[in-house]
C-alpha cells in the first residue's frame, strides 16, 4: 500500500522562511485575541483578505469585545458590516457572540468541537481560530491551501481525497509555529500557486513540489477556474446585487425606522423586489410591514431582534 502524501519538513521550512519578509501585512494578524481573530476570519469568508482588513479595523473599534457585539442589535451590526456582501454572515457572527456569552462565558472556546457549534463557524474558519488563536496544530484547509498541498505532494489536488487531505493538512503543521504556518500556507496560495499562471519560480517550495517539477503549470486540469471561464451574468441583474440595494436604503434610515420601498430597483420588477424582501425577512436580515401599500411599495427596516 503506497505511503499517504506528506509535505516535506525541508519545503515547510522554506516556506516558514519566506513569510517573514513576503507575507501580506493585515492588522488582523498582529492581534492574538481570539475574538478578533473570529470576526476576521468571518469576514474573509468568501471575501478578499485585503477587503476584510480594510473593514476588520472600523468593526473592532465599533464592537471591541464578545459582549459589545453581543449587546448590539443586528441593524447595528449590519450597519458596520456595510460593504462586505454575504450578509448573512454578518447575522451569524452576532448570534455567535450572543452564544459565547450565553455558554461560554464570553470567552471564545478553544476546541475545533465547540468552535463547530458555533453560528457561521465551519470546519476551516474553526481551524483557523484553533490555530491562529490558540497554538492548536491543525491544518485550515481552503481551496487555496488545498491547492498548494495538492500540487506539492502529488501534482494536484484532485489526487487527494477530503479526509485524507486534512490529515495531510494537519501533519504539515509544524510544532509551535501554527499560526504562522497558517498564514504562510494560505499566502502561497493566494499570491504564488495560483489557479491559472502560477508563479512557480517565485515560489519557496519549488525544489520539493511535483507540480513545479514536473512543468505542467499551464496545462494543470485540476485547477480550472471555473468562476472565469463561466460566463456570468452582468451583476446588476442579480439576486444578490438588488439585495444589497435594498440594505443600502434600510441601513441609511436611522433609528431602525421604516422605510418605504418603491419598484422598480434597476432592472428588477415589483415582483422580484417583493421576492427579494421576502428571502431577506427569512433570512432574519430586515423585518416587513405587513400592510398593503399604494403602487405595491413595501415598507421594511432592518432586523431588531
Amino acid at each position: 500500500m503506497p505511503e499517504p502524501p506528506s509535505v516535506p519538513i525541508a519545503a515547510r521550512d522554506a516556506i516558514l522562511a519566506w513569510y517573514p519578509a513576503n507575507g501580506r501585512q493585515f492588522a488582523f494578524r498582529r492581534t492574538t485575541d481570539p475574538y478578533a481573530i473570529l470576526v476576521s476570519e468571518a469576514m474573509a469568508q468568501q471575501t478578499q483578505a485585503a477587503r476584510a482588513a480594510d473593514h476588520w479595523e472600523r468593526f473592532m473599534a465599533r464592537f471591541p469585545t464578545v459582549a459589545a457585539l453581543a449587546a448590539a442589535s443586528p441593524a447595528d451590526v449590519q450597519r458596520e458590516w456595510r460593504g462586505l456582501g454575504y450578509n448573512r454572515r454578518a447575522l451569524a457572527l452576532w448570534r455567535t457572540a450572543r452564544v459565547i456569552e450565553s455558554e461560554h462565558g464570553g470567552s471564545v472556546p478553544d476546541s475545533i468541537e465547540a468552535l463547530e457549534t458555533l453560528p457561521g463557524v465551519g470546519p476551516y474558519t474553526a481551524r483557523a481560530v484553533a490555530a491562529i488563536a490558540f497554538g492548536r496544530s491543525v491544518g485550515a484547509v481552503d481551496v487555496n491551501v488545498r491547492r498548494v498541498l495538492g500540487r506539492m505532494t502529488t501534482g494536484g489536488p484532485a489526487a487527494i481525497p477530503v479526509r485524507q487531505m486534512q490529515d495531510l493538512a494537519d501533519d504539515a503543521v509544524p510544532p509551535d509555529r501554527s499560526a504562522a504556518w497558517t498564514h504562510a500556507i494560505m499566502d502561497i496560495g493566494a499570491t504564488l500557486c495560483r489557479p491559472r499562471e502560477p508563479r512557480c519560480e517565485d515560489c519557496p517550495a519549488r525544489p520539493w513540489c511535483r507540480f513545479a517539477i514536473a512543468g505542467t503549470r499551464s496545462t494543470d486540469p485540476t485547477t480550472t477556474d471555473w468562476s472565469t471561464s463561466r460566463p456570468k451574468p452582468p451583476f446588476p441583474t442579480t439576486s444578490r446585487w438588488l439585495r444589497g440595494r435594498i440594505l443600502d436604503r434600510l441601513r441609511a434610515a436611522p433609528d431602525e425606522r421604516w422605510v418605504t420601498i418603491q419598484a422598480p430597483i434597476g432592472t428588477h420588477d415589483r415582483a422580484r423586489v417583493r421576492r427579494a424582501a421576502d428571502a431577506m425577512a427569512a433570512d432574519g436580515l430586515i423585518e416587513l410591514d405587513g400592510g398593503r401599500f399604494k403602487g405595491g411599495a413595501i415598507r421594511a427596516r432592518l432586523a431588531t431582534a
